[in-house]
């Protein structure tokens, strides 16, 4: 009984927002709607539709492609409300984590919280990598990002956009905002040129069939063939309704990062009425953006062109001889690239102050400097993306980040519910509707999608997950601020009335 109590320990709302006091591990609060709607697009708009639309309808979905891009977001924006409701309660760093700790208790929040940072992580890596690719492209192979030394390749170019981005965000998130809403302005009209030139070479029938019918894949056989194609004994299949529902699971990497925008609800000068806004605000412009680009793109050329593993949103301007709109999605995709670097390492950054805040971690690593930025992790987290990325080709591993998100997301869903239950007085800046519905088919919407990602990322996140548990007994639960003995507290501060949300 004692066990149980200790590692379900849950940290009050009231606590959580007192911690955000601390002199020595105090964020600053800079931020408004309009820049956490910027960091969404920011984030979001990015690998997605540039590199993944593309690959995804040559070699998985066809045309479909798009309806998979609709999948994807109904589950992103079931789960946005879910979200939004938290961080208009609990306006503090730490997103999922931080949730998860003042409903499921203390073992469920480092879960979450070791999940989020295998989704950080991967995600900054994958993404600066790609942003290297790009500006390989831009620089006209003048110059190979990649250097090679004997049998031992170096991606500098990936470590340079992570160094750059590492001393925006220990300067500050406000000048983090401005140079996302450049680099946003940038990539949306490029997105737009895209739309309005590819309509000229737009042509319905390409379009048909608009799900493929299905056929064996070899890339989809053994443990690359997806958990559910496996449990219902179809094997490794492409295309059809199997290939729809395993693309909707892939595209969803496309979305990952609406969810950074919680994190920074602590640094947001009104959460209860801006978090709100700035999720669905994202959320809602990429998706409209997604769908129309997927659209367009596979009405340009028939899906078999796309199938090769290396097609982009310019091999179909190529190959109708538009060079000069390839060059330009290379520009685009580096702007792009950049500001989904960007968000994704602030909110690794987050995520890892909120745990060692709470002693789940050194809690030297929640000190904030001048700036009002915590620091030193920003400069540990640059060093460990920056290798990752320079030395590690990382093949299938950005599913990873996919089927990490998701848990996460299944754990906010449920916690809805629970927190109403448990904590009915708490003031509510935003209020999910139809609860527990709404909650309950978000967090099954995210099941189906985890259910069609592959048996081999399912086996890479049991072993890292194992690894998080051993690490949580032997370190976290003997340093964590709850299990210390108890001190002469503070007196409660009240937690802040939330302006009403329109």
């Amino acid at each position: 009984m004692a066990f149980a109590s200790g590692v379900f320990r849950t940290k009050s709302v009231e606590q959580s927002i007192r911690d955000t006091d601390e002199p020595d591990s105090k964020l600053r609060k800079d931020l408004t709607a309009r820049d956490l709607t910027i960091f969404g697009v920011a984030v979001v708009i990015g690998a997605g539709i540039f590199t993944l639309t593309a690959r995804t309808a040559g070699t998985v979905a066809g045309p479909s492609v798009s309806l998979a891009f609709v999948f994807a977001a109904i589950a992103c924006g079931l789960t946005a409300l879910c979200y939004a409701e938290f961080a208009s309660t609990v306006p503090v760093a730490g997103s999922a984590y931080t949730f998860a700790y003042a409903t499921f208790g203390e073992i469920i929040a480092w879960i979450i919280g070791w999940d989020l940072i295998l989704e950080f992580a991967l995600a900054v890596s994958v993404v600066a990598k790609g942003w290297s690719q790009y500006l390989g492209e831009v620089l006209g192979g003048l110059v190979n990002p990649v250097a090679h030394v004997g049998s031992v390749s170096f991606d500098w170019g990936a470590v340079v956009i992570i160094a750059v981005v590492g001393v925006l965000l220990a300067t500050g998130t406000k000048l983090s905002s401005r140079v996302s809403a450049v680099a946003v302005a940038i990539k949306l009209a490029v997105i737009a040129l895209v739309l309005v030139v590819g309509a000229t070479y737009f042509k319905a029938s390409n379009l048909s069939p608009y799900i493929p019918p299905s056929q064996p894949s070899e890339q989809a056989g053994g443990v690359h063939q997806s958990l559910f194609s496996f449990l219902t004994g179809s094997g490794g299949t492409s295309f059809g309704w199997y290939g729809l529902l395993a693309a909707a699971s892939l595209v969803f990497f496309a979305f990952v990062g609406f969810d950074v925008v919680a994190t920074t609800a602590e640094e947001t000068r009104n959460p209860q009425r801006d978090v709100p806004r700035g999720i669905f605000g994202s959320l809602a412009i990429v998706t409209v953006l997604y769908v129309a680009v997927s659209l367009i793109l596979t009405g340009m050329v028939p899906y078999t062109e796309l199938a090769s593993g290396n097609a982009t949103l310019a091999t179909a301007f190529a190959l109708h001889g538009a060079t000069w709109v390839k060059n330009i999605i290379s520009i685009g995709a580096l702007a792009g690239l950049s500001t989904v670097v960007m968000v994704m390492f602030l909110g690794q950054t987050r995520v890892l102050f909120a745990m060692a805040r709470d002693g789940l971690l050194p809690r030297s690593l929640a000190h904030t400097g001048k700036h009002g930025t915590p620091v030193r992790l920003t400069v540990i987290v640059g060093v460990v993306c920056a290798l990752l990325a320079g030395f590690v080709d990382f093949g299938t591993l950005e599913e990873m980040v996919n089927i990490g998100t998701l848990v996460a997301f299944v754990l906010v869903s449920l916690g809805v519910p629970i927190l109403r239950r448990i904590r009915p007085d708490l003031k509510r800046g935003f209020r999910v509707p139809l609860v527990p519905v709404i909650p309950i088919l978000a967090a099954l919407a995210c099941l189906w999608l985890m259910l069609n990602l592959s048996i081999e990322t399912w086996l890479r996140f049991v072993i890292w997950m194992a690894l998080g548990i051993v690490i949580y007994f032997t370190y976290s639960r003997r340093n964590s601020i709850l299990g210390k003995p108890k001190t002469p507290a503070a007196e409660s501060i009240p937690i802040p009335e939330p302006d009403p949300v329109p």
